[in-house]
């Protein structure tokens, strides 16, 4: 009685955390995370659940085989939702299909051949090495693609990891003690739905908790972001100087401030579409130039400033000779009629400050020496206090 009450509670969680799913999915609109498959794996879950209940007992018939494929198939619509949630476009149905359609097959197959005890022990089995195989690449991804997500991921690894080892443990049950492990009255049977009904009601909502926190992220990403070049702005240069700066390794960081030489002739010559081009060349140029760890941003207009970290003055001296020359020699092919285009900038350089709350003083140091450099010609680094002639 106690397990047919909570596999009555468990279908209750997963359909209405179903309906929530898809209804946050059409909140989302283009990027809904993998929330449509979660409500796809539980809708199939909870579905599957109502099949054990009308069933009443194991049972060789239509409404057992589809009851066990969908309980097969909904860890399946759960992992390509996660793979969803980590950026991979991975089709639903041909997948849920083949393995409905497979599986159905093979319970026919082990029915005749091996009988119902070895038909049941499969669908443990199998769910086993499922699990398993989501703990694994939940283990993986803290280490590579989800390290960010370093204690939501260890989170749902110790929750899988339970049901992996419940679903092993009836699988041994089966095999040594026939039917009579799924009896609902068994006290293993309770344990197991316990788990399963707390892990319903847990799980979604942190579910939930991931879209939050990676839409917060984004949001963060946004708001720290040059929206035409992608570089970071002042306010993510901020941060994430206050980051570096926190650090035990941090040293001394030195400031460069580019400017694009006549950058009001280009926009008046051939448009601020070619103009708004030039700038993102030069962002480019900057992304592919600057050392690892190295921080790049526009501050508005044709203005980027570069900060290195962890570097002495001939160090910064190359790199900025380096970014002012490959603006120089490389082409930008700004318009289809004409021949490409080139620019060049002009780079001013601060002096050593130690602090996020040095920002404001090392700009205004670097630019100063920007404007000697245009004064003495353009296209040319120069140093606050003085000049490095390229």
């Amino acid at each position: 009685m106690v397990a047919t009450v909570l596999v009555g509670m468990l279908c209750t969680h997963l359909m209405c955390f179903s309906v929530m799913f898809w209804l946050v999915s059409k909140r989302l609109h283009g990027k809904k995370m993998g929330m449509n498959f979660f409500a796809m794996g539980n809708l199939l879950l909870g579905c599957a659940y109502v099949l054990q209940l009308a069933e009443g007992g194991p049972a060789w018939s239509l409404m057992s085989v589809v009851n066990h494929s969908l309980t097969l198939a909904s860890p399946v619509a759960y992992w390509l939702g996660a793979m969803r949630f980590f950026g991979h476009s991975v089709p639903l149905w041909r997948p849920l299909l083949a393995v409905a359609a497979l599986y159905s097959a093979a319970q026919v197959l082990v029915q005749w051949s091996l009988g119902p005890v070895a038909r049941y022990a499969m669908l443990s089995g199998m769910s086993a090495l499922l699990f398993l195989a989501m703990v694994v690449t939940v283990v993986y991804g803290v280490r590579t693609f989800a390290k960010d997500l370093y204690a939501e991921m260890v989170f749902f690894a110790l929750l899988i990891t339970g049901i992996c080892a419940l679903n092993a443990f009836k699988f041994m049950k089966l095999m040594h003690g026939g039917l009579d492990a799924l009896r609902m009255d068994g006290s293993f049977q309770v344990v197991f739905y316990i788990y399963m009904t707390s892990l319903a009601t847990v799980l979604p909502p942190s579910i939930i908790w991931l879209v939050l926190r990676r839409l917060t992220d984004e949001l963060r990403g946004i708001a720290a972001r040059d929206p035409m070049t992608q570089l970071l702005n002042r306010r993510g240069l901020t941060e994430a100087l206050q980051l570096y700066f926190n650090s035990r390794k941090a040293v001394p960081a030195h400031l460069l401030m580019l400017d694009v030489d006549h950058f009001k002739r280009i926009n008046d010559t051939y448009g601020h579409h070619i103009g708004d081009t030039v700038l993102c060349h030069v962002a480019e140029v900057l992304r592919g130039a600057v050392r690892r760890g190295d921080l790049a941003g526009r501050i508005g207009g044709e203005e980027f400033l570069v900060i290195c970290l962890d570097s002495d003055m001939q160090g910064v001296s190359h790199l900025a000779e380096r970014l002012r020359s490959a603006i120089e020699t490389q082409a930008i092919a700004a318009t289809d009629w004409g021949p490409p285009l080139h620019c060049t900038v002009t780079i001013g350089i601060s002096s050593p400050f130690s602090g996020a709350e040095a920002l404001e003083a090392a700009m205004r140091e670097a630019d100063e020496a920007l404007y000697r450099g245009k004064a003495a010609g353009r296209n040319r680094t120069e140093w606050a206090g003085h000049a490095l002639i390229s």
